[in-house]
């Protein structure tokens, strides 16, 4: 990975994902300079050619043990980026900060709004919007694991900043304080009223207006992260839109189950997927037909494609991606 400061700067190339063709190189460089950093995180960008002006932004969160470029071998949101034409903003855990290389979304320092790593990757987005030329209305951000921890936070503490979220096998918003209680909160699950969820979003900003909408991916057999904490996720987030408990809508989409929440207008604001039989991490459809293979770490081949559903929950796509069979008709 070469490194170039004051934003000229030099790229690593990411050697293809499974779900990817093989000929896919995408410059993803890294920028050093984009403000105080009290997170002491790394920000790298990947930005197509010929990107339109006021394009859409999307940040992507690694998770433990992973890197910014080992999420995108795996999953290719470079890809998808170049395809769709929007930017993409990849920031990175230091080793200094924690050893396997997980966000803090457990550490009271860096679960609010502009403190620690929240204010820092709000610094990067700053940084790329201001650059770029990108829809300060069009911001998206998702992550894995701890990085689906850390969107949880980032979607609860800048509301105002984020149009859309998609947390896959994360934690809802402050489920744990300290290591300690963060590993307990992981296996066992940490469960409480939705009404109680809710207010912690609440009372995280000063932020009154529109909610954003948010994409919930869990597997089922999850022994990393109990998939309970899916639940709970979905929760907040029906509480924090004040939506009724129960879906609108249930269907199944390349055979797995994906229920959501509609507000008044009939839009789809939280959704959640419910993956069977996937371990701990993101599902793709790499084409070969099998399911539960490991293409990469915590990357398995589910025959769905995460991104590209989210892509569409946002709004980046324009077509509705997998089979989707309806198992309940709408309704409120």
């Amino acid at each position: 990975m070469a490194r170039a400061t004051g934003g000229a700067a030099t790229a690593f190339r990411n050697p293809g994902s499974a779900n990817a063709a093989p000929s896919w190189r995408p410059d993803i460089v890294e920028v050093e300079e984009f403000g105080s950093n009290p997170g002491n995180l790394r920000m790298y960008r990947f930005v197509p050619p010929r990107l339109s002006r006021n394009a859409p932004l999307v940040v992507a969160l690694h998770g433990c043990g992973q890197t910014a470029a080992s999420l995108d071998h795996g999953i290719a949101w470079s890809q998808l980026a170049a395809r769709l034409g929007f930017a993409l903003l990849l920031p990175e855990q230091k080793r200094a900060n924690n050893f396997n290389r997980c966000f803090g979304w457990f550490s009271p320092g860096d679960m609010e709004r502009d403190r620690g790593e929240p204010l820092s990757i709000r610094q990067m987005v700053d940084r790329m919007v201001a650059e770029h030329r990108l829809d300060p209305g069009r911001i998206y951000v998702t992550g894995l694991s701890a990085g689906g921890a850390m969107t949880s936070t980032l979607l609860a503490a800048y509301p105002d900043v984020f149009a859309g979220g998609a947390i896959v096998a994360g934690m809802p918003y402050k489920a744990a304080y300290g290591r300690m209680d963060a590993l307990n909160a992981m296996v066992h699950g940490r469960a409480r009223p939705s009404i109680v969820w809710a207010g912690l979003v609440r009372a995280a900003s000063a932020h009154r207006g529109r909610w954003p909408r948010v994409s919930v991916w869990h597997g089922d057999s999850d022994r990393t992260v109990n998939p309970a904490n899916g639940a709970e996720i979905v929760k907040q987030w029906v509480g924090v839109h004040r939506l009724p408990r129960g879906p609108a809508t249930v269907d199944k989409v390349n055979g797995h189950m994906r229920r959501a929440w509609l507000n008044r207008a009939g839009e789809a604001v939280v959704e959640e997927y419910v993956v069977k039989g996937m371990a701990h991490g993101t599902p793709v459809r790499a084409g070969s037909g099998a399911r539960s293979v490991l293409t990469a770490p915590y990357v398995f081949d589910m025959g769905i494609a995460c991104i590209e559903h989210i892509a569409w929950f946002w709004g980046l796509s324009k077509r509705r991606p997998g089979r989707w069979t309806r198992q309940r008709p709408s309704g409120r």
